[in-house]
């Protein structure tokens, strides 16, 4: 079986005086940071194809999603459950959804899903024979639970443990950095996929586009040898840059990227390459139950809720909410497996908490998971049920917090099941 692949990214930065989404209030960009792209990979085995997206951007809706996917497969022949199309959650990106007050800018929509059609379209007219190897690093000092335990049964979101009601952090990181290295024959190499579980909140507040600190990975890795580094965020719903052990002393963008990086380096340089792989892929779509909210969640006055940035976004937007969640019923959700190998990239359309990312890469044993967050489509945040009962920002009944307590459970289940298919 003979591996091929190919790779490409396309410029994404969108033009100064679109708005920005990340901060839930309306924010014009004056100027641009550092530029945002669209990073595609595509391998063929013998006629099997699979395609990874990574884009600067906070999320992608699956409506994009489907749109991009329909095109290549009547252009490049990739079957659309065979298109993996994920979001780095970078909160420094142009608006490509609904997000707090920030409408979605549909004309720069219109042009990102032609760029990223386009990128899938360089990487498939760029197949050549290509061999991929499989790596892991440990990176503790990059990711943090941001999320304190408090005297009261309460949790706070970016909470101090130095507070003299804090017991301590809520829960555990997912330490481990996941890569896939992708080469010619010679050893040069093609591109690379990188997973660790950490959110990428630099530039969110000020008036700037900026790739964050998935950009400055990027660069770092480009600048060692690898022209395509795609990174794919894991279950990042409660992970930041800032440590609550520490005051909430926070890693720098820079400083962020440059030790993913690092460690990503490091695990590609120890790999061992094989180009005869089996590739194949499954999905499917989940209902989730939303929230029956009480009338104190609607108000956001329940023990331990947080409402972040406004409290008055929250009371404006929630109107339009509730006349959702009675419209819709449940919420969908898609959940994708692809497989190469012994290796299998499971995708979530979430904020998904990190205890549960460590129970899908559990499941999937004797699998090696990689669990991809914010991948084809987003549903907003998914804590684990203990997090709904201890409260929290991520909790907090809103538009980004909405479903019921079990959709965690639920769409761990999902993944599992793929994987025993």
């Amino acid at each position: 079986m003979t591996m091929r692949a190919g790779c490409a990214e396309v410029e994404i930065t969108p033009p100064l005086g679109a708005e920005k989404i990340g901060w839930l209030k309306r924010i014009t960009p004056t100027r641009v940071a550092d530029p945002l792209f669209a990073r595609a990979l595509v391998l063929d085995a013998n006629g099997t194809r699979l395609a990874f997206v990574a884009l600067d951007t906070l999320c992608v809706r699956w409506t994009t999603v489907e749109r991009i996917r329909k095109a290549v497969e009547t252009q490049y022949g990739i079957p659309a459950a065979q298109v993996m199309i994920a979001a780095t959650h970078n909160h420094g990106g142009p608006a490509v959804a609904n997000v707090g007050l920030v409408p979605r800018d549909d004309a720069y929509l219109a042009s990102l899903e032609a760029r990223v059609i386009s990128a899938l379209g360089q990487a498939v007219e760029r197949f050549e024979p290509a061999e991929i190897g499989f790596g892991r690093g440990i990176l503790f000092d990059a990711a943090f639970n941001r999320r304190v335990r408090m005297r009261d049964g309460t949790t706070i979101t970016h909470g101090k443990c130095s507070h003299p009601l804090a017991l301590g952090l809520e829960g555990p990181i997912d330490p481990e950095l996941l890569v896939m290295g992708v080469r010619r024959p010679s050893g040069a190499w093609l591109g690379a996929l990188v997973n660790y579980a950490v959110h990428p909140a630099h530039h969110g507040g000020d008036e700037c586009f900026s790739a964050g600190w998935p950009g400055v990975l990027a660069n770092e890795l480009k600048a060692r040898g690898v022209p395509c580094p795609l990174f794919l965020n894991g279950a990042y719903g409660n992970m930041a840059t800032s440590d609550p052990a520490r005051d909430g002393l926070a890693l720098s963008m820079e400083e962020t990227g440059r030790a993913v990086a690092q460690t990503a380096w490091q695990a590609l340089q120890g790999l061992s390459f094989e180009s005869d792989l089996q590739l194949s892929a499954r999905r499917s779509l989940v209902r989730l139950p939303f929230r029956e909210a009480t009338e104190d969640q609607i108000k956001g006055t329940v023990a331990g809720a947080q409402r972040f940035i406004d409290p008055k976004i929250y009371d404006e937007l929630m109107p339009g909410l509730l006349a959702q969640i009675r419209s819709r019923g449940t919420q969908p959700a898609e959940v994708q497996a692809l497989r190469i190998g012994a290796h299998v990239f499971v995708s979530q359309p979430a904020e998904l908490f990190v205890e549960l990312g460590l129970a899908i890469k559990e499941g999937a044993h004797p699998w090696r998971a990689f669990v991809v967050g914010g991948a084809n489509g987003m549903v907003g945040y998914v804590p684990t049920r203990e997090a709904h009962a201890r409260g929290g920002y991520e909790t907090t009944f809103a538009p980004s917090s909405k479903l019921a307590p079990e959709a965690g459970e639920m769409l761990v289940a999902a993944a599992l099941a793929l994987l025993r298919d």
